[in-house]
């Protein structure tokens, strides 16, 4: 993982606007609330190197696959907020949350052994990952298991951190 070199690199695409309307595209508070910490790109790059490295943790990018495939950080995986938003009951939620580390006991769901996770979108103007977050806590993730990136993409680009198409 390293910054692009070239000091005339610019933003393009959707990230280099600079408005956009609201709604849908409203900016979002530094704090979701709920005990999920909002964290920055030193923290992420350091969880990418200690947790998910050790398998003990996930970068989850919650954005549609048509962006995903544009471009994502590097070590991510692809989980689209519309599939946990389906809810607990759904065949393809629980197959995400037991690999998540979830377990399913006489129909009740356990989370004491989920994964850290810290989930993005496109950027502070984004819902993608409020909405996968908020979608995670009410089927019962613990809060404190989860983090926001609030500057998604948008962020990553501007400071020029590595990504990839996969």
């Amino acid at each position: 993982m390293e910054r692009i070199q070239d000091q005339k690199h610019k933003i393009t695409n959707s990230f280099a606007k600079t408005s956009r309307v609201c709604p849908p595209f409203c900016v979002h508070p530094i704090e979701l609330g709920d005990n999920v910490k909002t964290v920055g790109e030193i923290e992420v790059l350091k969880f990418l190197d200690n947790q998910v490295k050790n398998n003990k943790g996930l970068l989850v990018d919650a954005r549609m696959p048509q962006w995903h495939e544009k471009g994502t950080i590097p070590g991510s995986v692809n989980i689209p907020f519309t599939i946990l938003a389906k809810g607990i009951d759904n065949p393809h939620t629980q197959k995400i949350l037991k690999l998540l580390g979830a377990k399913e006991k006489e129909g009740k769901w356990e989370f004491k052994d989920t994964r850290e996770l810290i989930l993005y979108c496109n950027g502070m103007w984004c819902g993608q990952s409020p909405l996968a977050i908020k979608n995670l806590t009410k089927i019962g993730y613990p809060p404190e298991k989860l983090m926001w990136y609030r500057g998604g993409m948008q962020a990553w680009q501007l400071l020029g951190l590595t990504t990839v198409s996969p």
